[in-house]
C-alpha cells in the first residue's frame, strides 16, 4: 500500500517576519496523526498570506508533490489579507461547499464569531483541499466534524486508502452490497 501523502499549508504573514512557531501546523499533524493508522507522510509549508504564493503552493503539493488531501490553515477570516479561500477556489476544478457549511455549523456550537469564517474545500485533480481556521482549538474542531468524509472522498478520487483508529475517528465508507 503506498505511503499517503499529505500536505499541511500554514498561511500567516508572521511566516515572513522571521521568528515565528506555527502551532496550527502542529496541531493539524497532531490531529492527523491521531486520526490516522495508514502509513502517511506530511508535507508541509508555512507561507506568508499572498493569494499568488497560496495558490503557486497548492497547486506544487497537488500536480507536482502528489498530495491526496492537503489542509490549509489560517487566512480564512474576513480581513483584507486573509485570501485562502480565494486561492483555493483559483486552484480547484471543483468546489465542495459542505465542508465549509459542515465547519461553520460545528464552530457555531463554541463561537458566534464562527459566522465570519469563510472556510471551504474542493478537488484539484486528485487531491482535495480543505482551509481549516487558524486557532488549534478550532482546527480539531473542525477536523472532528469533517474528516469521517474525507477518506470516502479520497477513494472516490481513487487516491490512497485512509485507514484510521476507530477509537478516535470513525472515517464514514458506504458498505458493499
Amino acid at each position: 500500500m503506498a505511503k499517503a501523502k499529505i500536505g499541511i499549508v500554514t498561511v500567516s504573514d508572521r511566516a515572513s517576519a522571521g521568528v515565528y512557531e506555527d502551532i496550527s501546523g502542529k496541531a493539524i499533524i497532531e490531529v492527523l496523526g491521531e486520526y490516522l493508522t495508514s502509513e502517511w507522510e506530511p508535507v508541509y509549508e508555512v507561507i506568508p498570506d499572498e493569494q499568488p504564493i497560496i495558490e503557486k503552493t497548492l497547486i506544487k503539493m497537488a500536480d507536482q508533490q502528489d498530495c491526496c488531501l492537503i489542509v490549509t490553515t489560517g487566512g480564512t477570516g474576513p480581513a483584507k489579507r486573509d485570501v485562502t479561500p480565494e486561492a483555493t477556489e483559483a486552484v480547484c476544478d471543483r468546489m465542495m461547499p459542505g465542508f465549509g457549511e459542515l465547519m461553520r455549523a460545528e464552530s457555531l456550537k463554541f463561537v458566534p464569531t464562527a459566522i465570519l469564517s469563510r472556510q471551504t474545500a474542493g478537488l484539484r485533480g486528485d487531491s482535495l483541499i480543505v482551509n481549516l481556521p487558524g486557532k488549534p482549538k478550532s482546527i480539531r474542531e473542525c477536523l472532528d466534524a469533517v474528516f469521517p468524509a474525507i477518506p470516502y472522498c479520497i477513494d472516490l478520487m481513487e487516491g490512497p486508502y485512509l485507514e484510521c483508529d476507530e477509537s478516535v475517528i470513525k472515517p464514514f465508507r458506504p458498505k458493499v452490497k
